[in-house]
């Protein structure tokens, strides 16, 4: 962290030089201290001085006040320019101290040697300041940048950021508090495990392109181990050309090609010994403490320390509570104490009894407030005891808003003497911070306590009744919570933790487990509501003073009764999908809707993933009965759902599943358009293509298979591998099978694709659509095995209201030799009212093939042109591959081949030989050129801006510059000039 250093400096314990030197010493309190005053414990440098130089607040050279932040020191939601995101890829506020450029105390020295050399930074890309903890390096550079605010952008990393997502999102959040934000198109990470490359090349093309450099600080750049968050940096970095000014504040060398940059002589390095106080500057910074020291004594104590600022300024702290300080340096330097016991003996024993106390409890806290100091202590007093703590720089933070934060290293030292002085009292604090952050509706903090007090019941019970369990299914914090909760025993038997194991295991698909934890709660639920509350249950639900007052810590309260109902529900909504019950789900939906009224709208709103996922359920259990409209009922809400990241898998899955219906009713083009939008939800917030249930892939891969793209189609359908355990229901492992099954078909592969639908997908009930879509393809295959007879026969067993199927009986009867059945057939099911191309096409070959074969060749070629142009909007080829090599004499006739030319036939109609192709005066740009291909699909200008995910307005931009380049005013002649030059 931040370091504590009234210099300039961050200081280290005297006499260790890294991290992980061994300590020696006594317990200034004549107790033992594992980890401080045993030979041979570890004692890890963190910058202690940096940390209290923070502490002291003084006025900044620049005049500027620190930014407002809320509670947590977070920055508030709101973006002056309307595009800075209201939190974090997990969803918390972004802590403003993160930005903070750190005060300088009263008592800094600053060094202008070490300002002039950093003045080269505005020179080169990339400057280097390392050295080791305490050593000066963050108020180095604090001091440099304050004189130059607001054009400097300031980043603490932090060791508990979980990977390049959640770095990259502060990074541009830091970006936006100094005044220069990126634009709104270069987006913001949404998972913190993951970053796009998109999201990183935009940033470098903004940052390249700016009149000025940004200049950007990575204090405590040590921090990042991630070797994926250091490639990110370099590409950043070396694709922002001269955009980008950045410092690296770290104790470690930094893994980016340094040698590179240092054989360029664009990298600015300031190093160990750089940063070592001189004599002089010792003897200063000893005189800003009120102690003076003759500089050959000052000397001395530089060649003893190694100018090694945080000795210094532990010494001087020391020093100025003793009589004789010149005696006191020479003494303190001499018996080499280690940093655990200085900061033992000459911190914590020389306050008072009652903050010694309070220290040692609040030491188990990452941050701390008065009010939560006194739920710890017990007392009254932390207000003033923090402040004055902080004023004397005695290692605590001041963080803004009355918040604070002991130095981590402090912290651990005080942890550990706290196990000592009084066992078995770290748990109890632990359970008393729960409460109070569950009192505050800090979930996060509650859940940490509440597991460290080992109290599961109470954590649990915290989860469940903030309706917080449907977090597990969204895939942006499950992960947190399966870890957090691995450590909860068996014996813990309440509702809400038989709840918790019911909902990890379901998210994981696991069914049986998962539904006996379920049955498990609602058993205990409902004996809870039958049962009279008896004096042990009466003392769970009493507050936690009255807890107090009959003797122990606070015990767990019992989980909101409508809350743990609703959350009964959605984990039974959540087993009926997984096991394709419609009944049980319609039930569990029905059981939701009467018990959310009990429940207050605030948690509601506050997570809008509960209702996503009960609508999923839902619709993806109708869609399995074949109920498409009320399928379509529940999912489209649910595709809308607001929530941003936390709700984007749930949109993906529910717009997967519509484009499922639409591909099932024939409508390709209208399917793969939702299927994009699907895999743009995951896209836009930087999710992996895994977290979601990847049909909007499988939908993808079946029109890829209808436009006889076989290679896109295995490449969609290998991408569709993995996906979230929770989204695997029958619906998607039934339309894996089925595209897998028609893929095969179209490769020839007529035993591969029988035997790919040969296994049923396991539900409680048959879906009507899985059995349909099944049999249509055995009978595909037994057809295209010149079996018709069987073909038929698998047929006649599936429903008349399965119209492709219908369509498909009659295709596999005019095979038979029974053409005025198959025209009867398709006459009563009449596909052209329910059905979409990939359906009616089909239906209209049929007809064609009939009519050739009664001897009417003129209708035979008009119903081929009619549906060649139905297909030709949606590229639809393999209708016409199937239905036989009688087709091919037509498409070579005028009109026909005109139709098929460019799409369905090999290349495009020659031009006249009296005509010489027209000459492109300017090349088209690649929009246009996608502009154009869609033209030649038949696509209209609102579909092609759907399509490209860009306004109407834009589309008709790129075709009058296309049209301009190519010589024509009107769409037909721009597609025949384009196919002419060879352009599509």
């Amino acid at each position: 962290m931040a370091g504590f250093e009234e210099d300039g400096a961050e200081p280290k314990a005297p006499g260790a030089g890294s991290r992980g030197e061994a300590a020696s010493g006594t317990d200034p309190l004549d107790e033992p201290v594992p980890g401080a005053g045993s030979p041979g414990a570890a004692v890890p440098g963190t910058g202690l001085a940096e940390a209290a130089q923070r502490a002291v607040p003084a006025a900044d050279p620049s005049g500027r006040a620190a930014p407002a932040a809320d509670l947590h020191g977070a920055a508030p939601a709101a973006d002056p320019h309307g595009t800075a995101p209201a939190a974090d890829p997990q969803g918390d506020p972004y802590l403003r101290t993160r930005f903070a450029i750190p005060a300088r105390p009263a008592t800094f020295l600053r060094r202008e040697r070490l300002l002039a050399h950093l003045d080269q930074a505005l020179t080169t890309p990339l400057t280097m300041v390392n050295g080791s903890a305490g050593a000066g390096k963050t108020l180095l550079v604090a001091d440099w940048a304050a004189e130059r605010e607001p054009s400097v952008a300031w980043f603490t990393t932090e060791a508990a950021d979980q990977g390049p997502g959640m770095f990259w999102a502060y990074l541009l959040q830091a970006l936006r508090a100094a005044g220069v934000p990126p634009p709104s198109g270069v987006g913001s990470p949404a998972d913190a495990s993951r970053v796009t490359h998109t999201l990183l090349a935009r940033l470098a093309a903004d940052l390249s392109a700016r009149e000025r450099p940004v200049t950007l600080v990575l204090d405590e750049y040590d921090q990042v181990r991630d070797p994926d968050i250091a490639q990110q940096l370099e590409f950043v970095l070396h694709h922002a050309g001269g955009g980008l000014r950045l410092i690296l504040v770290t104790r470690t060398e930094p893994l980016l090609p340094l040698h590179r940059y240092r054989a360029a002589g664009q990298l600015t390095e300031i190093r160990g010994a750089e940063l070592a106080f001189t004599p002089q500057e010792t003897a200063e910074l000893l005189a800003l403490h009120g102690l003076s020291l003759p500089l050959p004594a000052a000397g001395a104590l530089v060649e003893r320390t190694r100018g090694w600022a945080a000795g210094l300024r532990l010494c001087a702290l020391a020093a100025q509570e003793t009589p004789d300080p010149q005696t006191y340096l020479k003494e303190f330097e001499a018996d080499r104490s280690t940093v655990a016991d200085f900061l033992l003996a000459e911190v914590l024993k020389q306050q008072s009894p009652e903050v010694q106390d309070l220290l040692l409890r609040v030491s188990i806290l990452e941050r701390l407030c008065p009010e939560l100091a006194n739920a710890l202590t017990e007392r009254a007093d932390s207000e003033p005891i923090l402040a004055g703590l902080h004023r004397e720089n005695a290692f605590v933070e001041d963080l803004g808003h009355a918040w604070y934060r002991l130095h981590p290293l402090f912290g651990e030292i005080l942890r550990a003497h706290l196990r000592v002085r009084a066992p078995g009292l770290e748990q109890e604090l632990h359970l008393r911070a729960a409460h109070w952050f569950g009192r505050s509706g800090l979930l996060t903090e509650t859940l940490g306590h509440g597991a460290a007090a080992g109290d599961w019941e109470f954590t649990a019970s915290a989860l469940v009744d903030d309706l917080a369990i449907g977090q597990l299914f969204t895939g942006l914090r499950s992960d947190d919570f399966v870890e957090l909760f691995s450590r909860m025993g068996p014996e813990a038997g309440s509702p809400a933790t038989e709840l918790v194991r019911a909902a990890r295991d379901l998210s994981r698909c696991d069914l049986e487990h998962g539904l006996a934890h379920l049955r498990a709660a609602q058993r205990g639920l409902a004996e809870r509501e039958a049962a009279d509350p008896s004096p042990a249950e009466a003392a769970r639900t009493a507050t936690d003073a009255d807890a107090l007052e009959a003797g122990g810590a606070p015990g767990a309260a019992a989980p909101d009764e409508a809350a743990a109902r609703l959350s009964c529900a959605l984990l039974e909504a959540s087993a009926a999908r997984l096991t394709g019950s419609p009944a049980r789900a319609e039930a569990a939906a029905a059981d939701a809707e009467k018990v959310r009224a009990q429940v207050p709208p605030h948690l509601l709103d506050k997570h809008p993933e509960l209702t996503a996922l009960l609508l999923t359920h839902l619709g993806s259990t109708r869609l399995w009965a074949g109920r498409f409209e009320e399928a379509r009922a529940a999912l489209t809400p649910a595709a809308e759902c607001p929530g941003g990241a936390s709700t984007a898998l749930l949109r993906e899955d529910a717009l997967g599943r519509l484009a499922l219906i639409d591909c099932l009713d024939g409508h390709v083009g209208r399917a793969e358009r939702q299927a994009r939008a699907a895999m743009a939800e995951t896209e836009r917030f930087g999710l992996p293509r895994s977290a979601g249930s990847g049909i909007g892939l499988l939908v993808l891969a079946a029109v890829a298979v209808d436009r006889n793209e076989l290679g896109e189609a295995q490449a969609l359908l290998d991408a569709a591998a993995e996906s979230h355990p929770a989204l695997r229901d029958p619906v998607r492992e039934a339309g894996r099978v089925l595209a897998t099954a028609r893929l095969q078909l179209a490769r020839g592969d007529t035993r591969g694709a029988l035997d790919a639908v040969e296994p049923t997908v396991t539900a409680e009930v048959v879906s009507p659509w899985a059995a349909g879509q099944s049999a249509l393809v055995a009978s595909a295959a037994h057809l295209a095995e010149g079996r018709p007879e069987a073909a038929v026969s698998v047929l006649r067993a599936v429903p008349r209201d399965q119209v492709a199927c219908a369509v498909e009986e009659a295709r596999a009867r005019l095979a038979a030799g029974e053409p005025g059945e198959a025209v009867e057939l398709l006459d009563r099911t009449r596909p052209e009212e329910h059905c979409g191309p990939a359906v009616t096409v089909r239906a209209t070959l049929v007809r064609a093939r009939a009519a050739e074969r009664t001897g009417d060749p003129a209708a035979a070629r008009r119903l081929l042109a009619r549906a060649l142009r139905e297909a030709r909007r949606d590229r639809l080829r393999r209708p016409f591959l199937e239905t036989g090599p009688w087709l091919r004499p037509h498409l070579r006739t005028g009109p026909l081949r005109e139709l098929a030319g460019g799409w369905l036939t090999p290349g495009a109609p020659p031009p006249p030989a009296e005509e010489a192709p027209p000459v492109v005066v300017e090349e088209l740009s690649g929009r246009e050129r996608d502009v154009l291909r869609r033209l030649a699909m038949m696509m209209s200008t609102e579909e092609i801006g759907a399509d490209l995910y860009v306004s109407v307005n834009t589309v008709k931009t790129h075709l009058k510059s296309a049209y301009r380049k190519l010589g024509v005013n009107r769409r037909h002649d721009a597609v025949r000039r384009a196919r002419e030059l060879g352009l599509l």
